[in-house]
């Protein structure tokens, strides 16, 4: 059972699930690692297992006959693809690809052994629902915000989001910036020419520096004034 517990390290509500069959069945689980810029499935592609991810980070997200892309969410260390169980469960076809963003360590139940998990122990579908909901509640609030959002209240909110960690500085495309915001490419680069001639932000190649971080904060606020 060492293997077992390795792996359960990453997902504490799983960890001490004490049920005798989920501990059978997490016996049968498959543990992987996944390459940057892999492709884990492809719309349209059947779903044969519950996935978990224990390190690294998947991007979901869903492109359009025009090649426009939008993110949906992001599978990181200790969680579940929201999309994987539904498809499991209702027994449909991926609606949406998800690609490896970073070297990704999963684990995985193959399609009998997810079933036979939730319908032997409580406790592993207490889990599995908990995660649906909790995807579902940050899917609700992406719509909200691409449906209703102010286009330049959402790239302030994003710069400000992402810039964080590195310094100030936003190293993206204008067409990543675009998926992220599920917008145009073309919308993207407008709104961040207008915050480059205000003065807010220097543009270089592939790479956005806040210059006036107090101004970008104001924009993002905007709403909730």
């Amino acid at each position: 059972m060492r293997l077992i517990a390795d792996w359960l390290n990453s997902f504490p509500e799983l960890k001490e699930n004490s049920d005798l069959a989920w501990r059978s069945l997490a016996a049968k689980a498959m543990r992987m690692q996944v390459k940057r810029g892999s492709v884990l499935f492809r719309d349209g592609d059947a779903c044969n297992a519950y996935v978990l991810v224990i390190s690294g980070s998947v991007r979901v997200q869903k492109i359009d006959p025009q090649g426009h892309e939008i993110v949906l969410y992001r599978v990181e260390e200790g969680q579940s693809c929201m999309l994987t169980t539904t498809c499991l469960l209702g027994n449909h076809h991926y609606p949406a690809e998800g690609v490896a963003e970073t070297d990704v360590d999963i684990v995985s139940l193959p399609l009998g052994v997810f079933h036979e998990a939730l319908s032997k122990s409580p406790q592993f579908m207490r889990f599995v629902m908990a995660n649906i909901g909790n995807r579902i509640s940050e899917l609700m609030l992406l719509l909200e915000d691409v449906a209703f959002g102010r286009k330049d209240v959402r790239l302030a909110a994003f710069l400000l989001k992402h810039a964080a960690k590195r310094g100030n500085i936003v190293e993206m495309t204008h067409r990543q910036l675009a998926v992220e915001l599920g917008t145009a490419r073309e919308v993207v680069s407008r709104l961040i020419k207008d915050f480059e001639r205000k003065g807010l932000v220097n543009l270089g190649r592939n790479r956005i520096t806040i210059l006036q971080l107090d101004l970008i904060r104001d924009i993002a606020n905007r709403d909730r004034d």
